[in-house]
């Protein structure tokens, strides 16, 4: 083995011997190992190729991302590194999760450190907090640093979703905070969790203008159909509020239901979202502003690796919501959009999800808010292939 210079130096003096020096690094390794021994890596590479039927691809609001910039060509959208030590069983536990975006849709998620290099970075922190239990009752789990949002039928990953592209929900939706959230276990059907954050825009250590006390509220619940229901088992149902600062004139208020349901036919789910915002950042309506998404999903495992999913979804809102229907005033100063979008997801290669996706979005103000700037559609059509790596 060997040793540094001090520890040898001290040897020498007969301050400690070099028997004990070698117990106390394997003791000090044996804490590194035994820390680390439960740590997990996972992670996933997404990458997609987007055709937009017709001519002209400047404008198309109401997509996340799958817009203007990314249609008629290939995409590398994000890769994913998560290191995380998740809560053991025992009372006491502790854990940890960190989560690292690289590429495109990275953009946004520490928009405070974008402001400090003057440009849009392909790195974000998703995700870095403390994972707490604290044995009272059944146990109560904390995170206590930056985490996403608890609201919303969608995640930003992807491939956890039904569908490609995300919802007009989703965009309604914030996706990280930085705070406590506490979450309760009260019975196998029952559980719910409430929080407080900086602020209710994503940000990690953002601060609301209005002072030290001003944070953000949130809270849900969650009801998980147990194995005594029968095919109905394994069924959920959601619902969650939300108010803080999202970069406004006054706090934005939210609050989301949804949930997702089996069906007596193998396979086959049904599932539904609402949101409603009132008063989001909104720059061409920035005072009592509102909006609202209302979605419905469809799902069937056809085969063993195909599936087909349908998702139908419609949002309204104040002007400025997703685009500027003052402008001509066909919509009366308020958006309407519609969209219809088919996916179909094919297992060909383990760990890869492949799948290509069709979906038709709407204008339904008479505005025409798609395709060319100056020569613009009321339609828009995409068709899609994503492909994504998971390990």
């Amino acid at each position: 083995m060997k040793y540094n210079k001090w520890t040898m130096a001290l040897a020498s003096a007969g301050v400690i011997s070099l028997a004990s020096a070698a117990q106390a690094e394997e003791q000090v390794m044996s804490q590194v190992l035994t820390a680390v021994s439960s740590t997990t890596l996972s992670g996933y590479v997404d990458t997609s190729a987007i055709w937009k039927f017709g001519t002209g691809n400047d404008l198309l609001p109401g997509r996340a991302f799958d817009g203007a910039a990314k249609v008629d060509g290939f995409n590398l959208n994000v890769a994913s590194l998560t290191l995380e030590k998740p809560l053991s069983e025992e009372q006491w536990a502790a854990g940890y999760t960190l989560q690292l975006l690289f590429g495109p849709d990275a953009v946004g998620y520490n928009p405070s450190a974008n402001l400090l290099t003057g440009f849009d970075s392909d790195f974000a922190v998703k995700q870095a907090y403390v994972a707490l239990r604290v044995p009272a009752g059944n146990g109560i789990d904390f995170k206590i640093g930056t985490f996403n949002t608890i609201l919303g039928y969608e995640s930003f990953e992807s491939h956890l979703n039904p569908n490609f592209s995300r919802s007009f929900g989703w965009q309604l939706e914030p996706t990280q905070h930085t705070g406590l959230l506490a979450s309760y276990q009260f019975t196998e059907a029952v559980s719910v969790s409430v929080g407080v954050a900086n602020t209710h825009l994503a940000g990690i250590n953002l601060r609301s203008p209005r002072g030290e006390t001003h944070k953000t509220y949130m809270g849900s619940i969650t009801i998980t159909a147990p194995e005594s229901w029968g095919f109905l088992a394994g069924s959920s149902w959601y619902a969650g509020v939300m108010d803080g600062w999202s970069g406004n004139t006054q706090d934005t208020a939210h609050a989301y239901f949804g949930g997702s349901l089996h069906t007596p036919v193998e396979g086959l789910s049904v599932g539904g979202a609402f949101d409603y915002r009132f008063n989001g950042a909104n720059g061409l309506t920035p005072g009592s502003n509102w909006a609202y998404a209302i979605a419905g999903y469809l799902s069937f495992q056809a085969t063993e690796k195909l599936k087909l999913n349908a998702r139908a979804d419609y949002t309204t809102g104040s002007d400025g919501t997703w685009y500027n229907g003052g402008a001509t005033a066909a919509s009366d100063d308020q958006n309407s959009i519609g969209a219809v979008t088919l996916t179909a997801d094919y297992a060909l290669w383990a760990n890869v999800i492949t799948r290509a996706e069709l979906r038709w979005d709407r204008e339904l103000g008479g505005d025409r808010i798609y395709g060319r700037a100056g020569d613009p559609d009321r339609d828009a059509v995409t068709l899609a292939a994503n492909v994504v790596y998971k390990f």
